[in-house]
């Protein structure tokens, strides 16, 4: 699975929509915001590439990046601003703000997308970003390089799409994945998956985690998430 977090902020809603939906189908997890301020009041630090428009409102991709810069949790996100302003000048302000591309508008989806991957291949792995090896809430422990569940230190009996829709939630709690988001993540390019399976693997985790099996909350119309208690 790509674990890999994307936030989109750019004032045109359906661009941030058509980006979404096309960083999506790479296996991206997308999230957008339509102003500076909107994307100021999220949690910032989840995201491991930010994609910033240059003119929003009062507070510009520019003046939003020099803010995030300035702040020691946020400073080493990496930016790519993707903008109509493309003078010299504004390039060059682009990356003395600490930009790691700049991409002028009109442009290619191709192009976007190709970018996006180099400066995630420029940035995470050079850092020695850490991978990590398990995830606990209370008795539930995952172990993801072994590929264990056990709660309470018992072990638990999952199938691999059990155990990957189990890792996606408790990955991102309190983030609703619709059927759709699920079936992108865990079976990716298989075909012929109906929305049905996703219930019947999700009743069946319930069933196998016990007392956990109540964070796996349904919101209804719009998918299932993992809540702490």
């Amino acid at each position: 699975m790509n674990d890999y977090r994307i936030l989109v902020v750019d004032d045109e809603e359906d661009l941030c929509e058509i980006l979404k939906f096309n960083l999506e189908n790479e296996g991206y997890f997308v999230d957008t915001a339509n102003s500076a301020e909107e994307a100021l009041k999220m949690e910032l630090t989840q995201y491991d590439l930010l994609l910033l428009d240059v003119m929003m409102g009062e507070i510009s991709g520019f003046k939003m990046a020099n803010m995030l810069k300035k702040n020691k949790a946020t400073a080493s996100i990496p930016i790519i601003f993707i903008t109509a302003k493309d003078t010299e000048n504004d390039t060059v302000t682009g990356f003395n703000l600490g930009a790691d591309d700049y991409i002028s508008k009109p442009f290619s989806l191709r192009e976007v997308i190709a970018r996006v991957k180099a400066v995630l291949r420029r940035t995470s792995p050079t850092q020695g970003k850490e991978v990590q090896e398990q995830l606990q809430y209370k008795g539930l422990l995952v172990d993801i390089t072994k590929k264990k569940v056990s709660i309470d230190g018992i072990e638990i009996s999952l199938t691999k799409k059990e155990f990957e829709i189990l890792l996606l939630l408790l990955q991102n709690k309190g983030r609703v994945f619709s059927r759709e988001d699920i079936l992108a993540k865990v079976w990716q390019e298989e075909v012929y998956v109906l929305d049905r399976t996703i219930d019947v693997n999700i009743t069946r985790l319930r069933k196998k985690i016990g007392e956990y099996g109540k964070c796996i909350v349904t919101r209804l119309g719009y998918g299932y998430c993992f809540e702490c208690e």
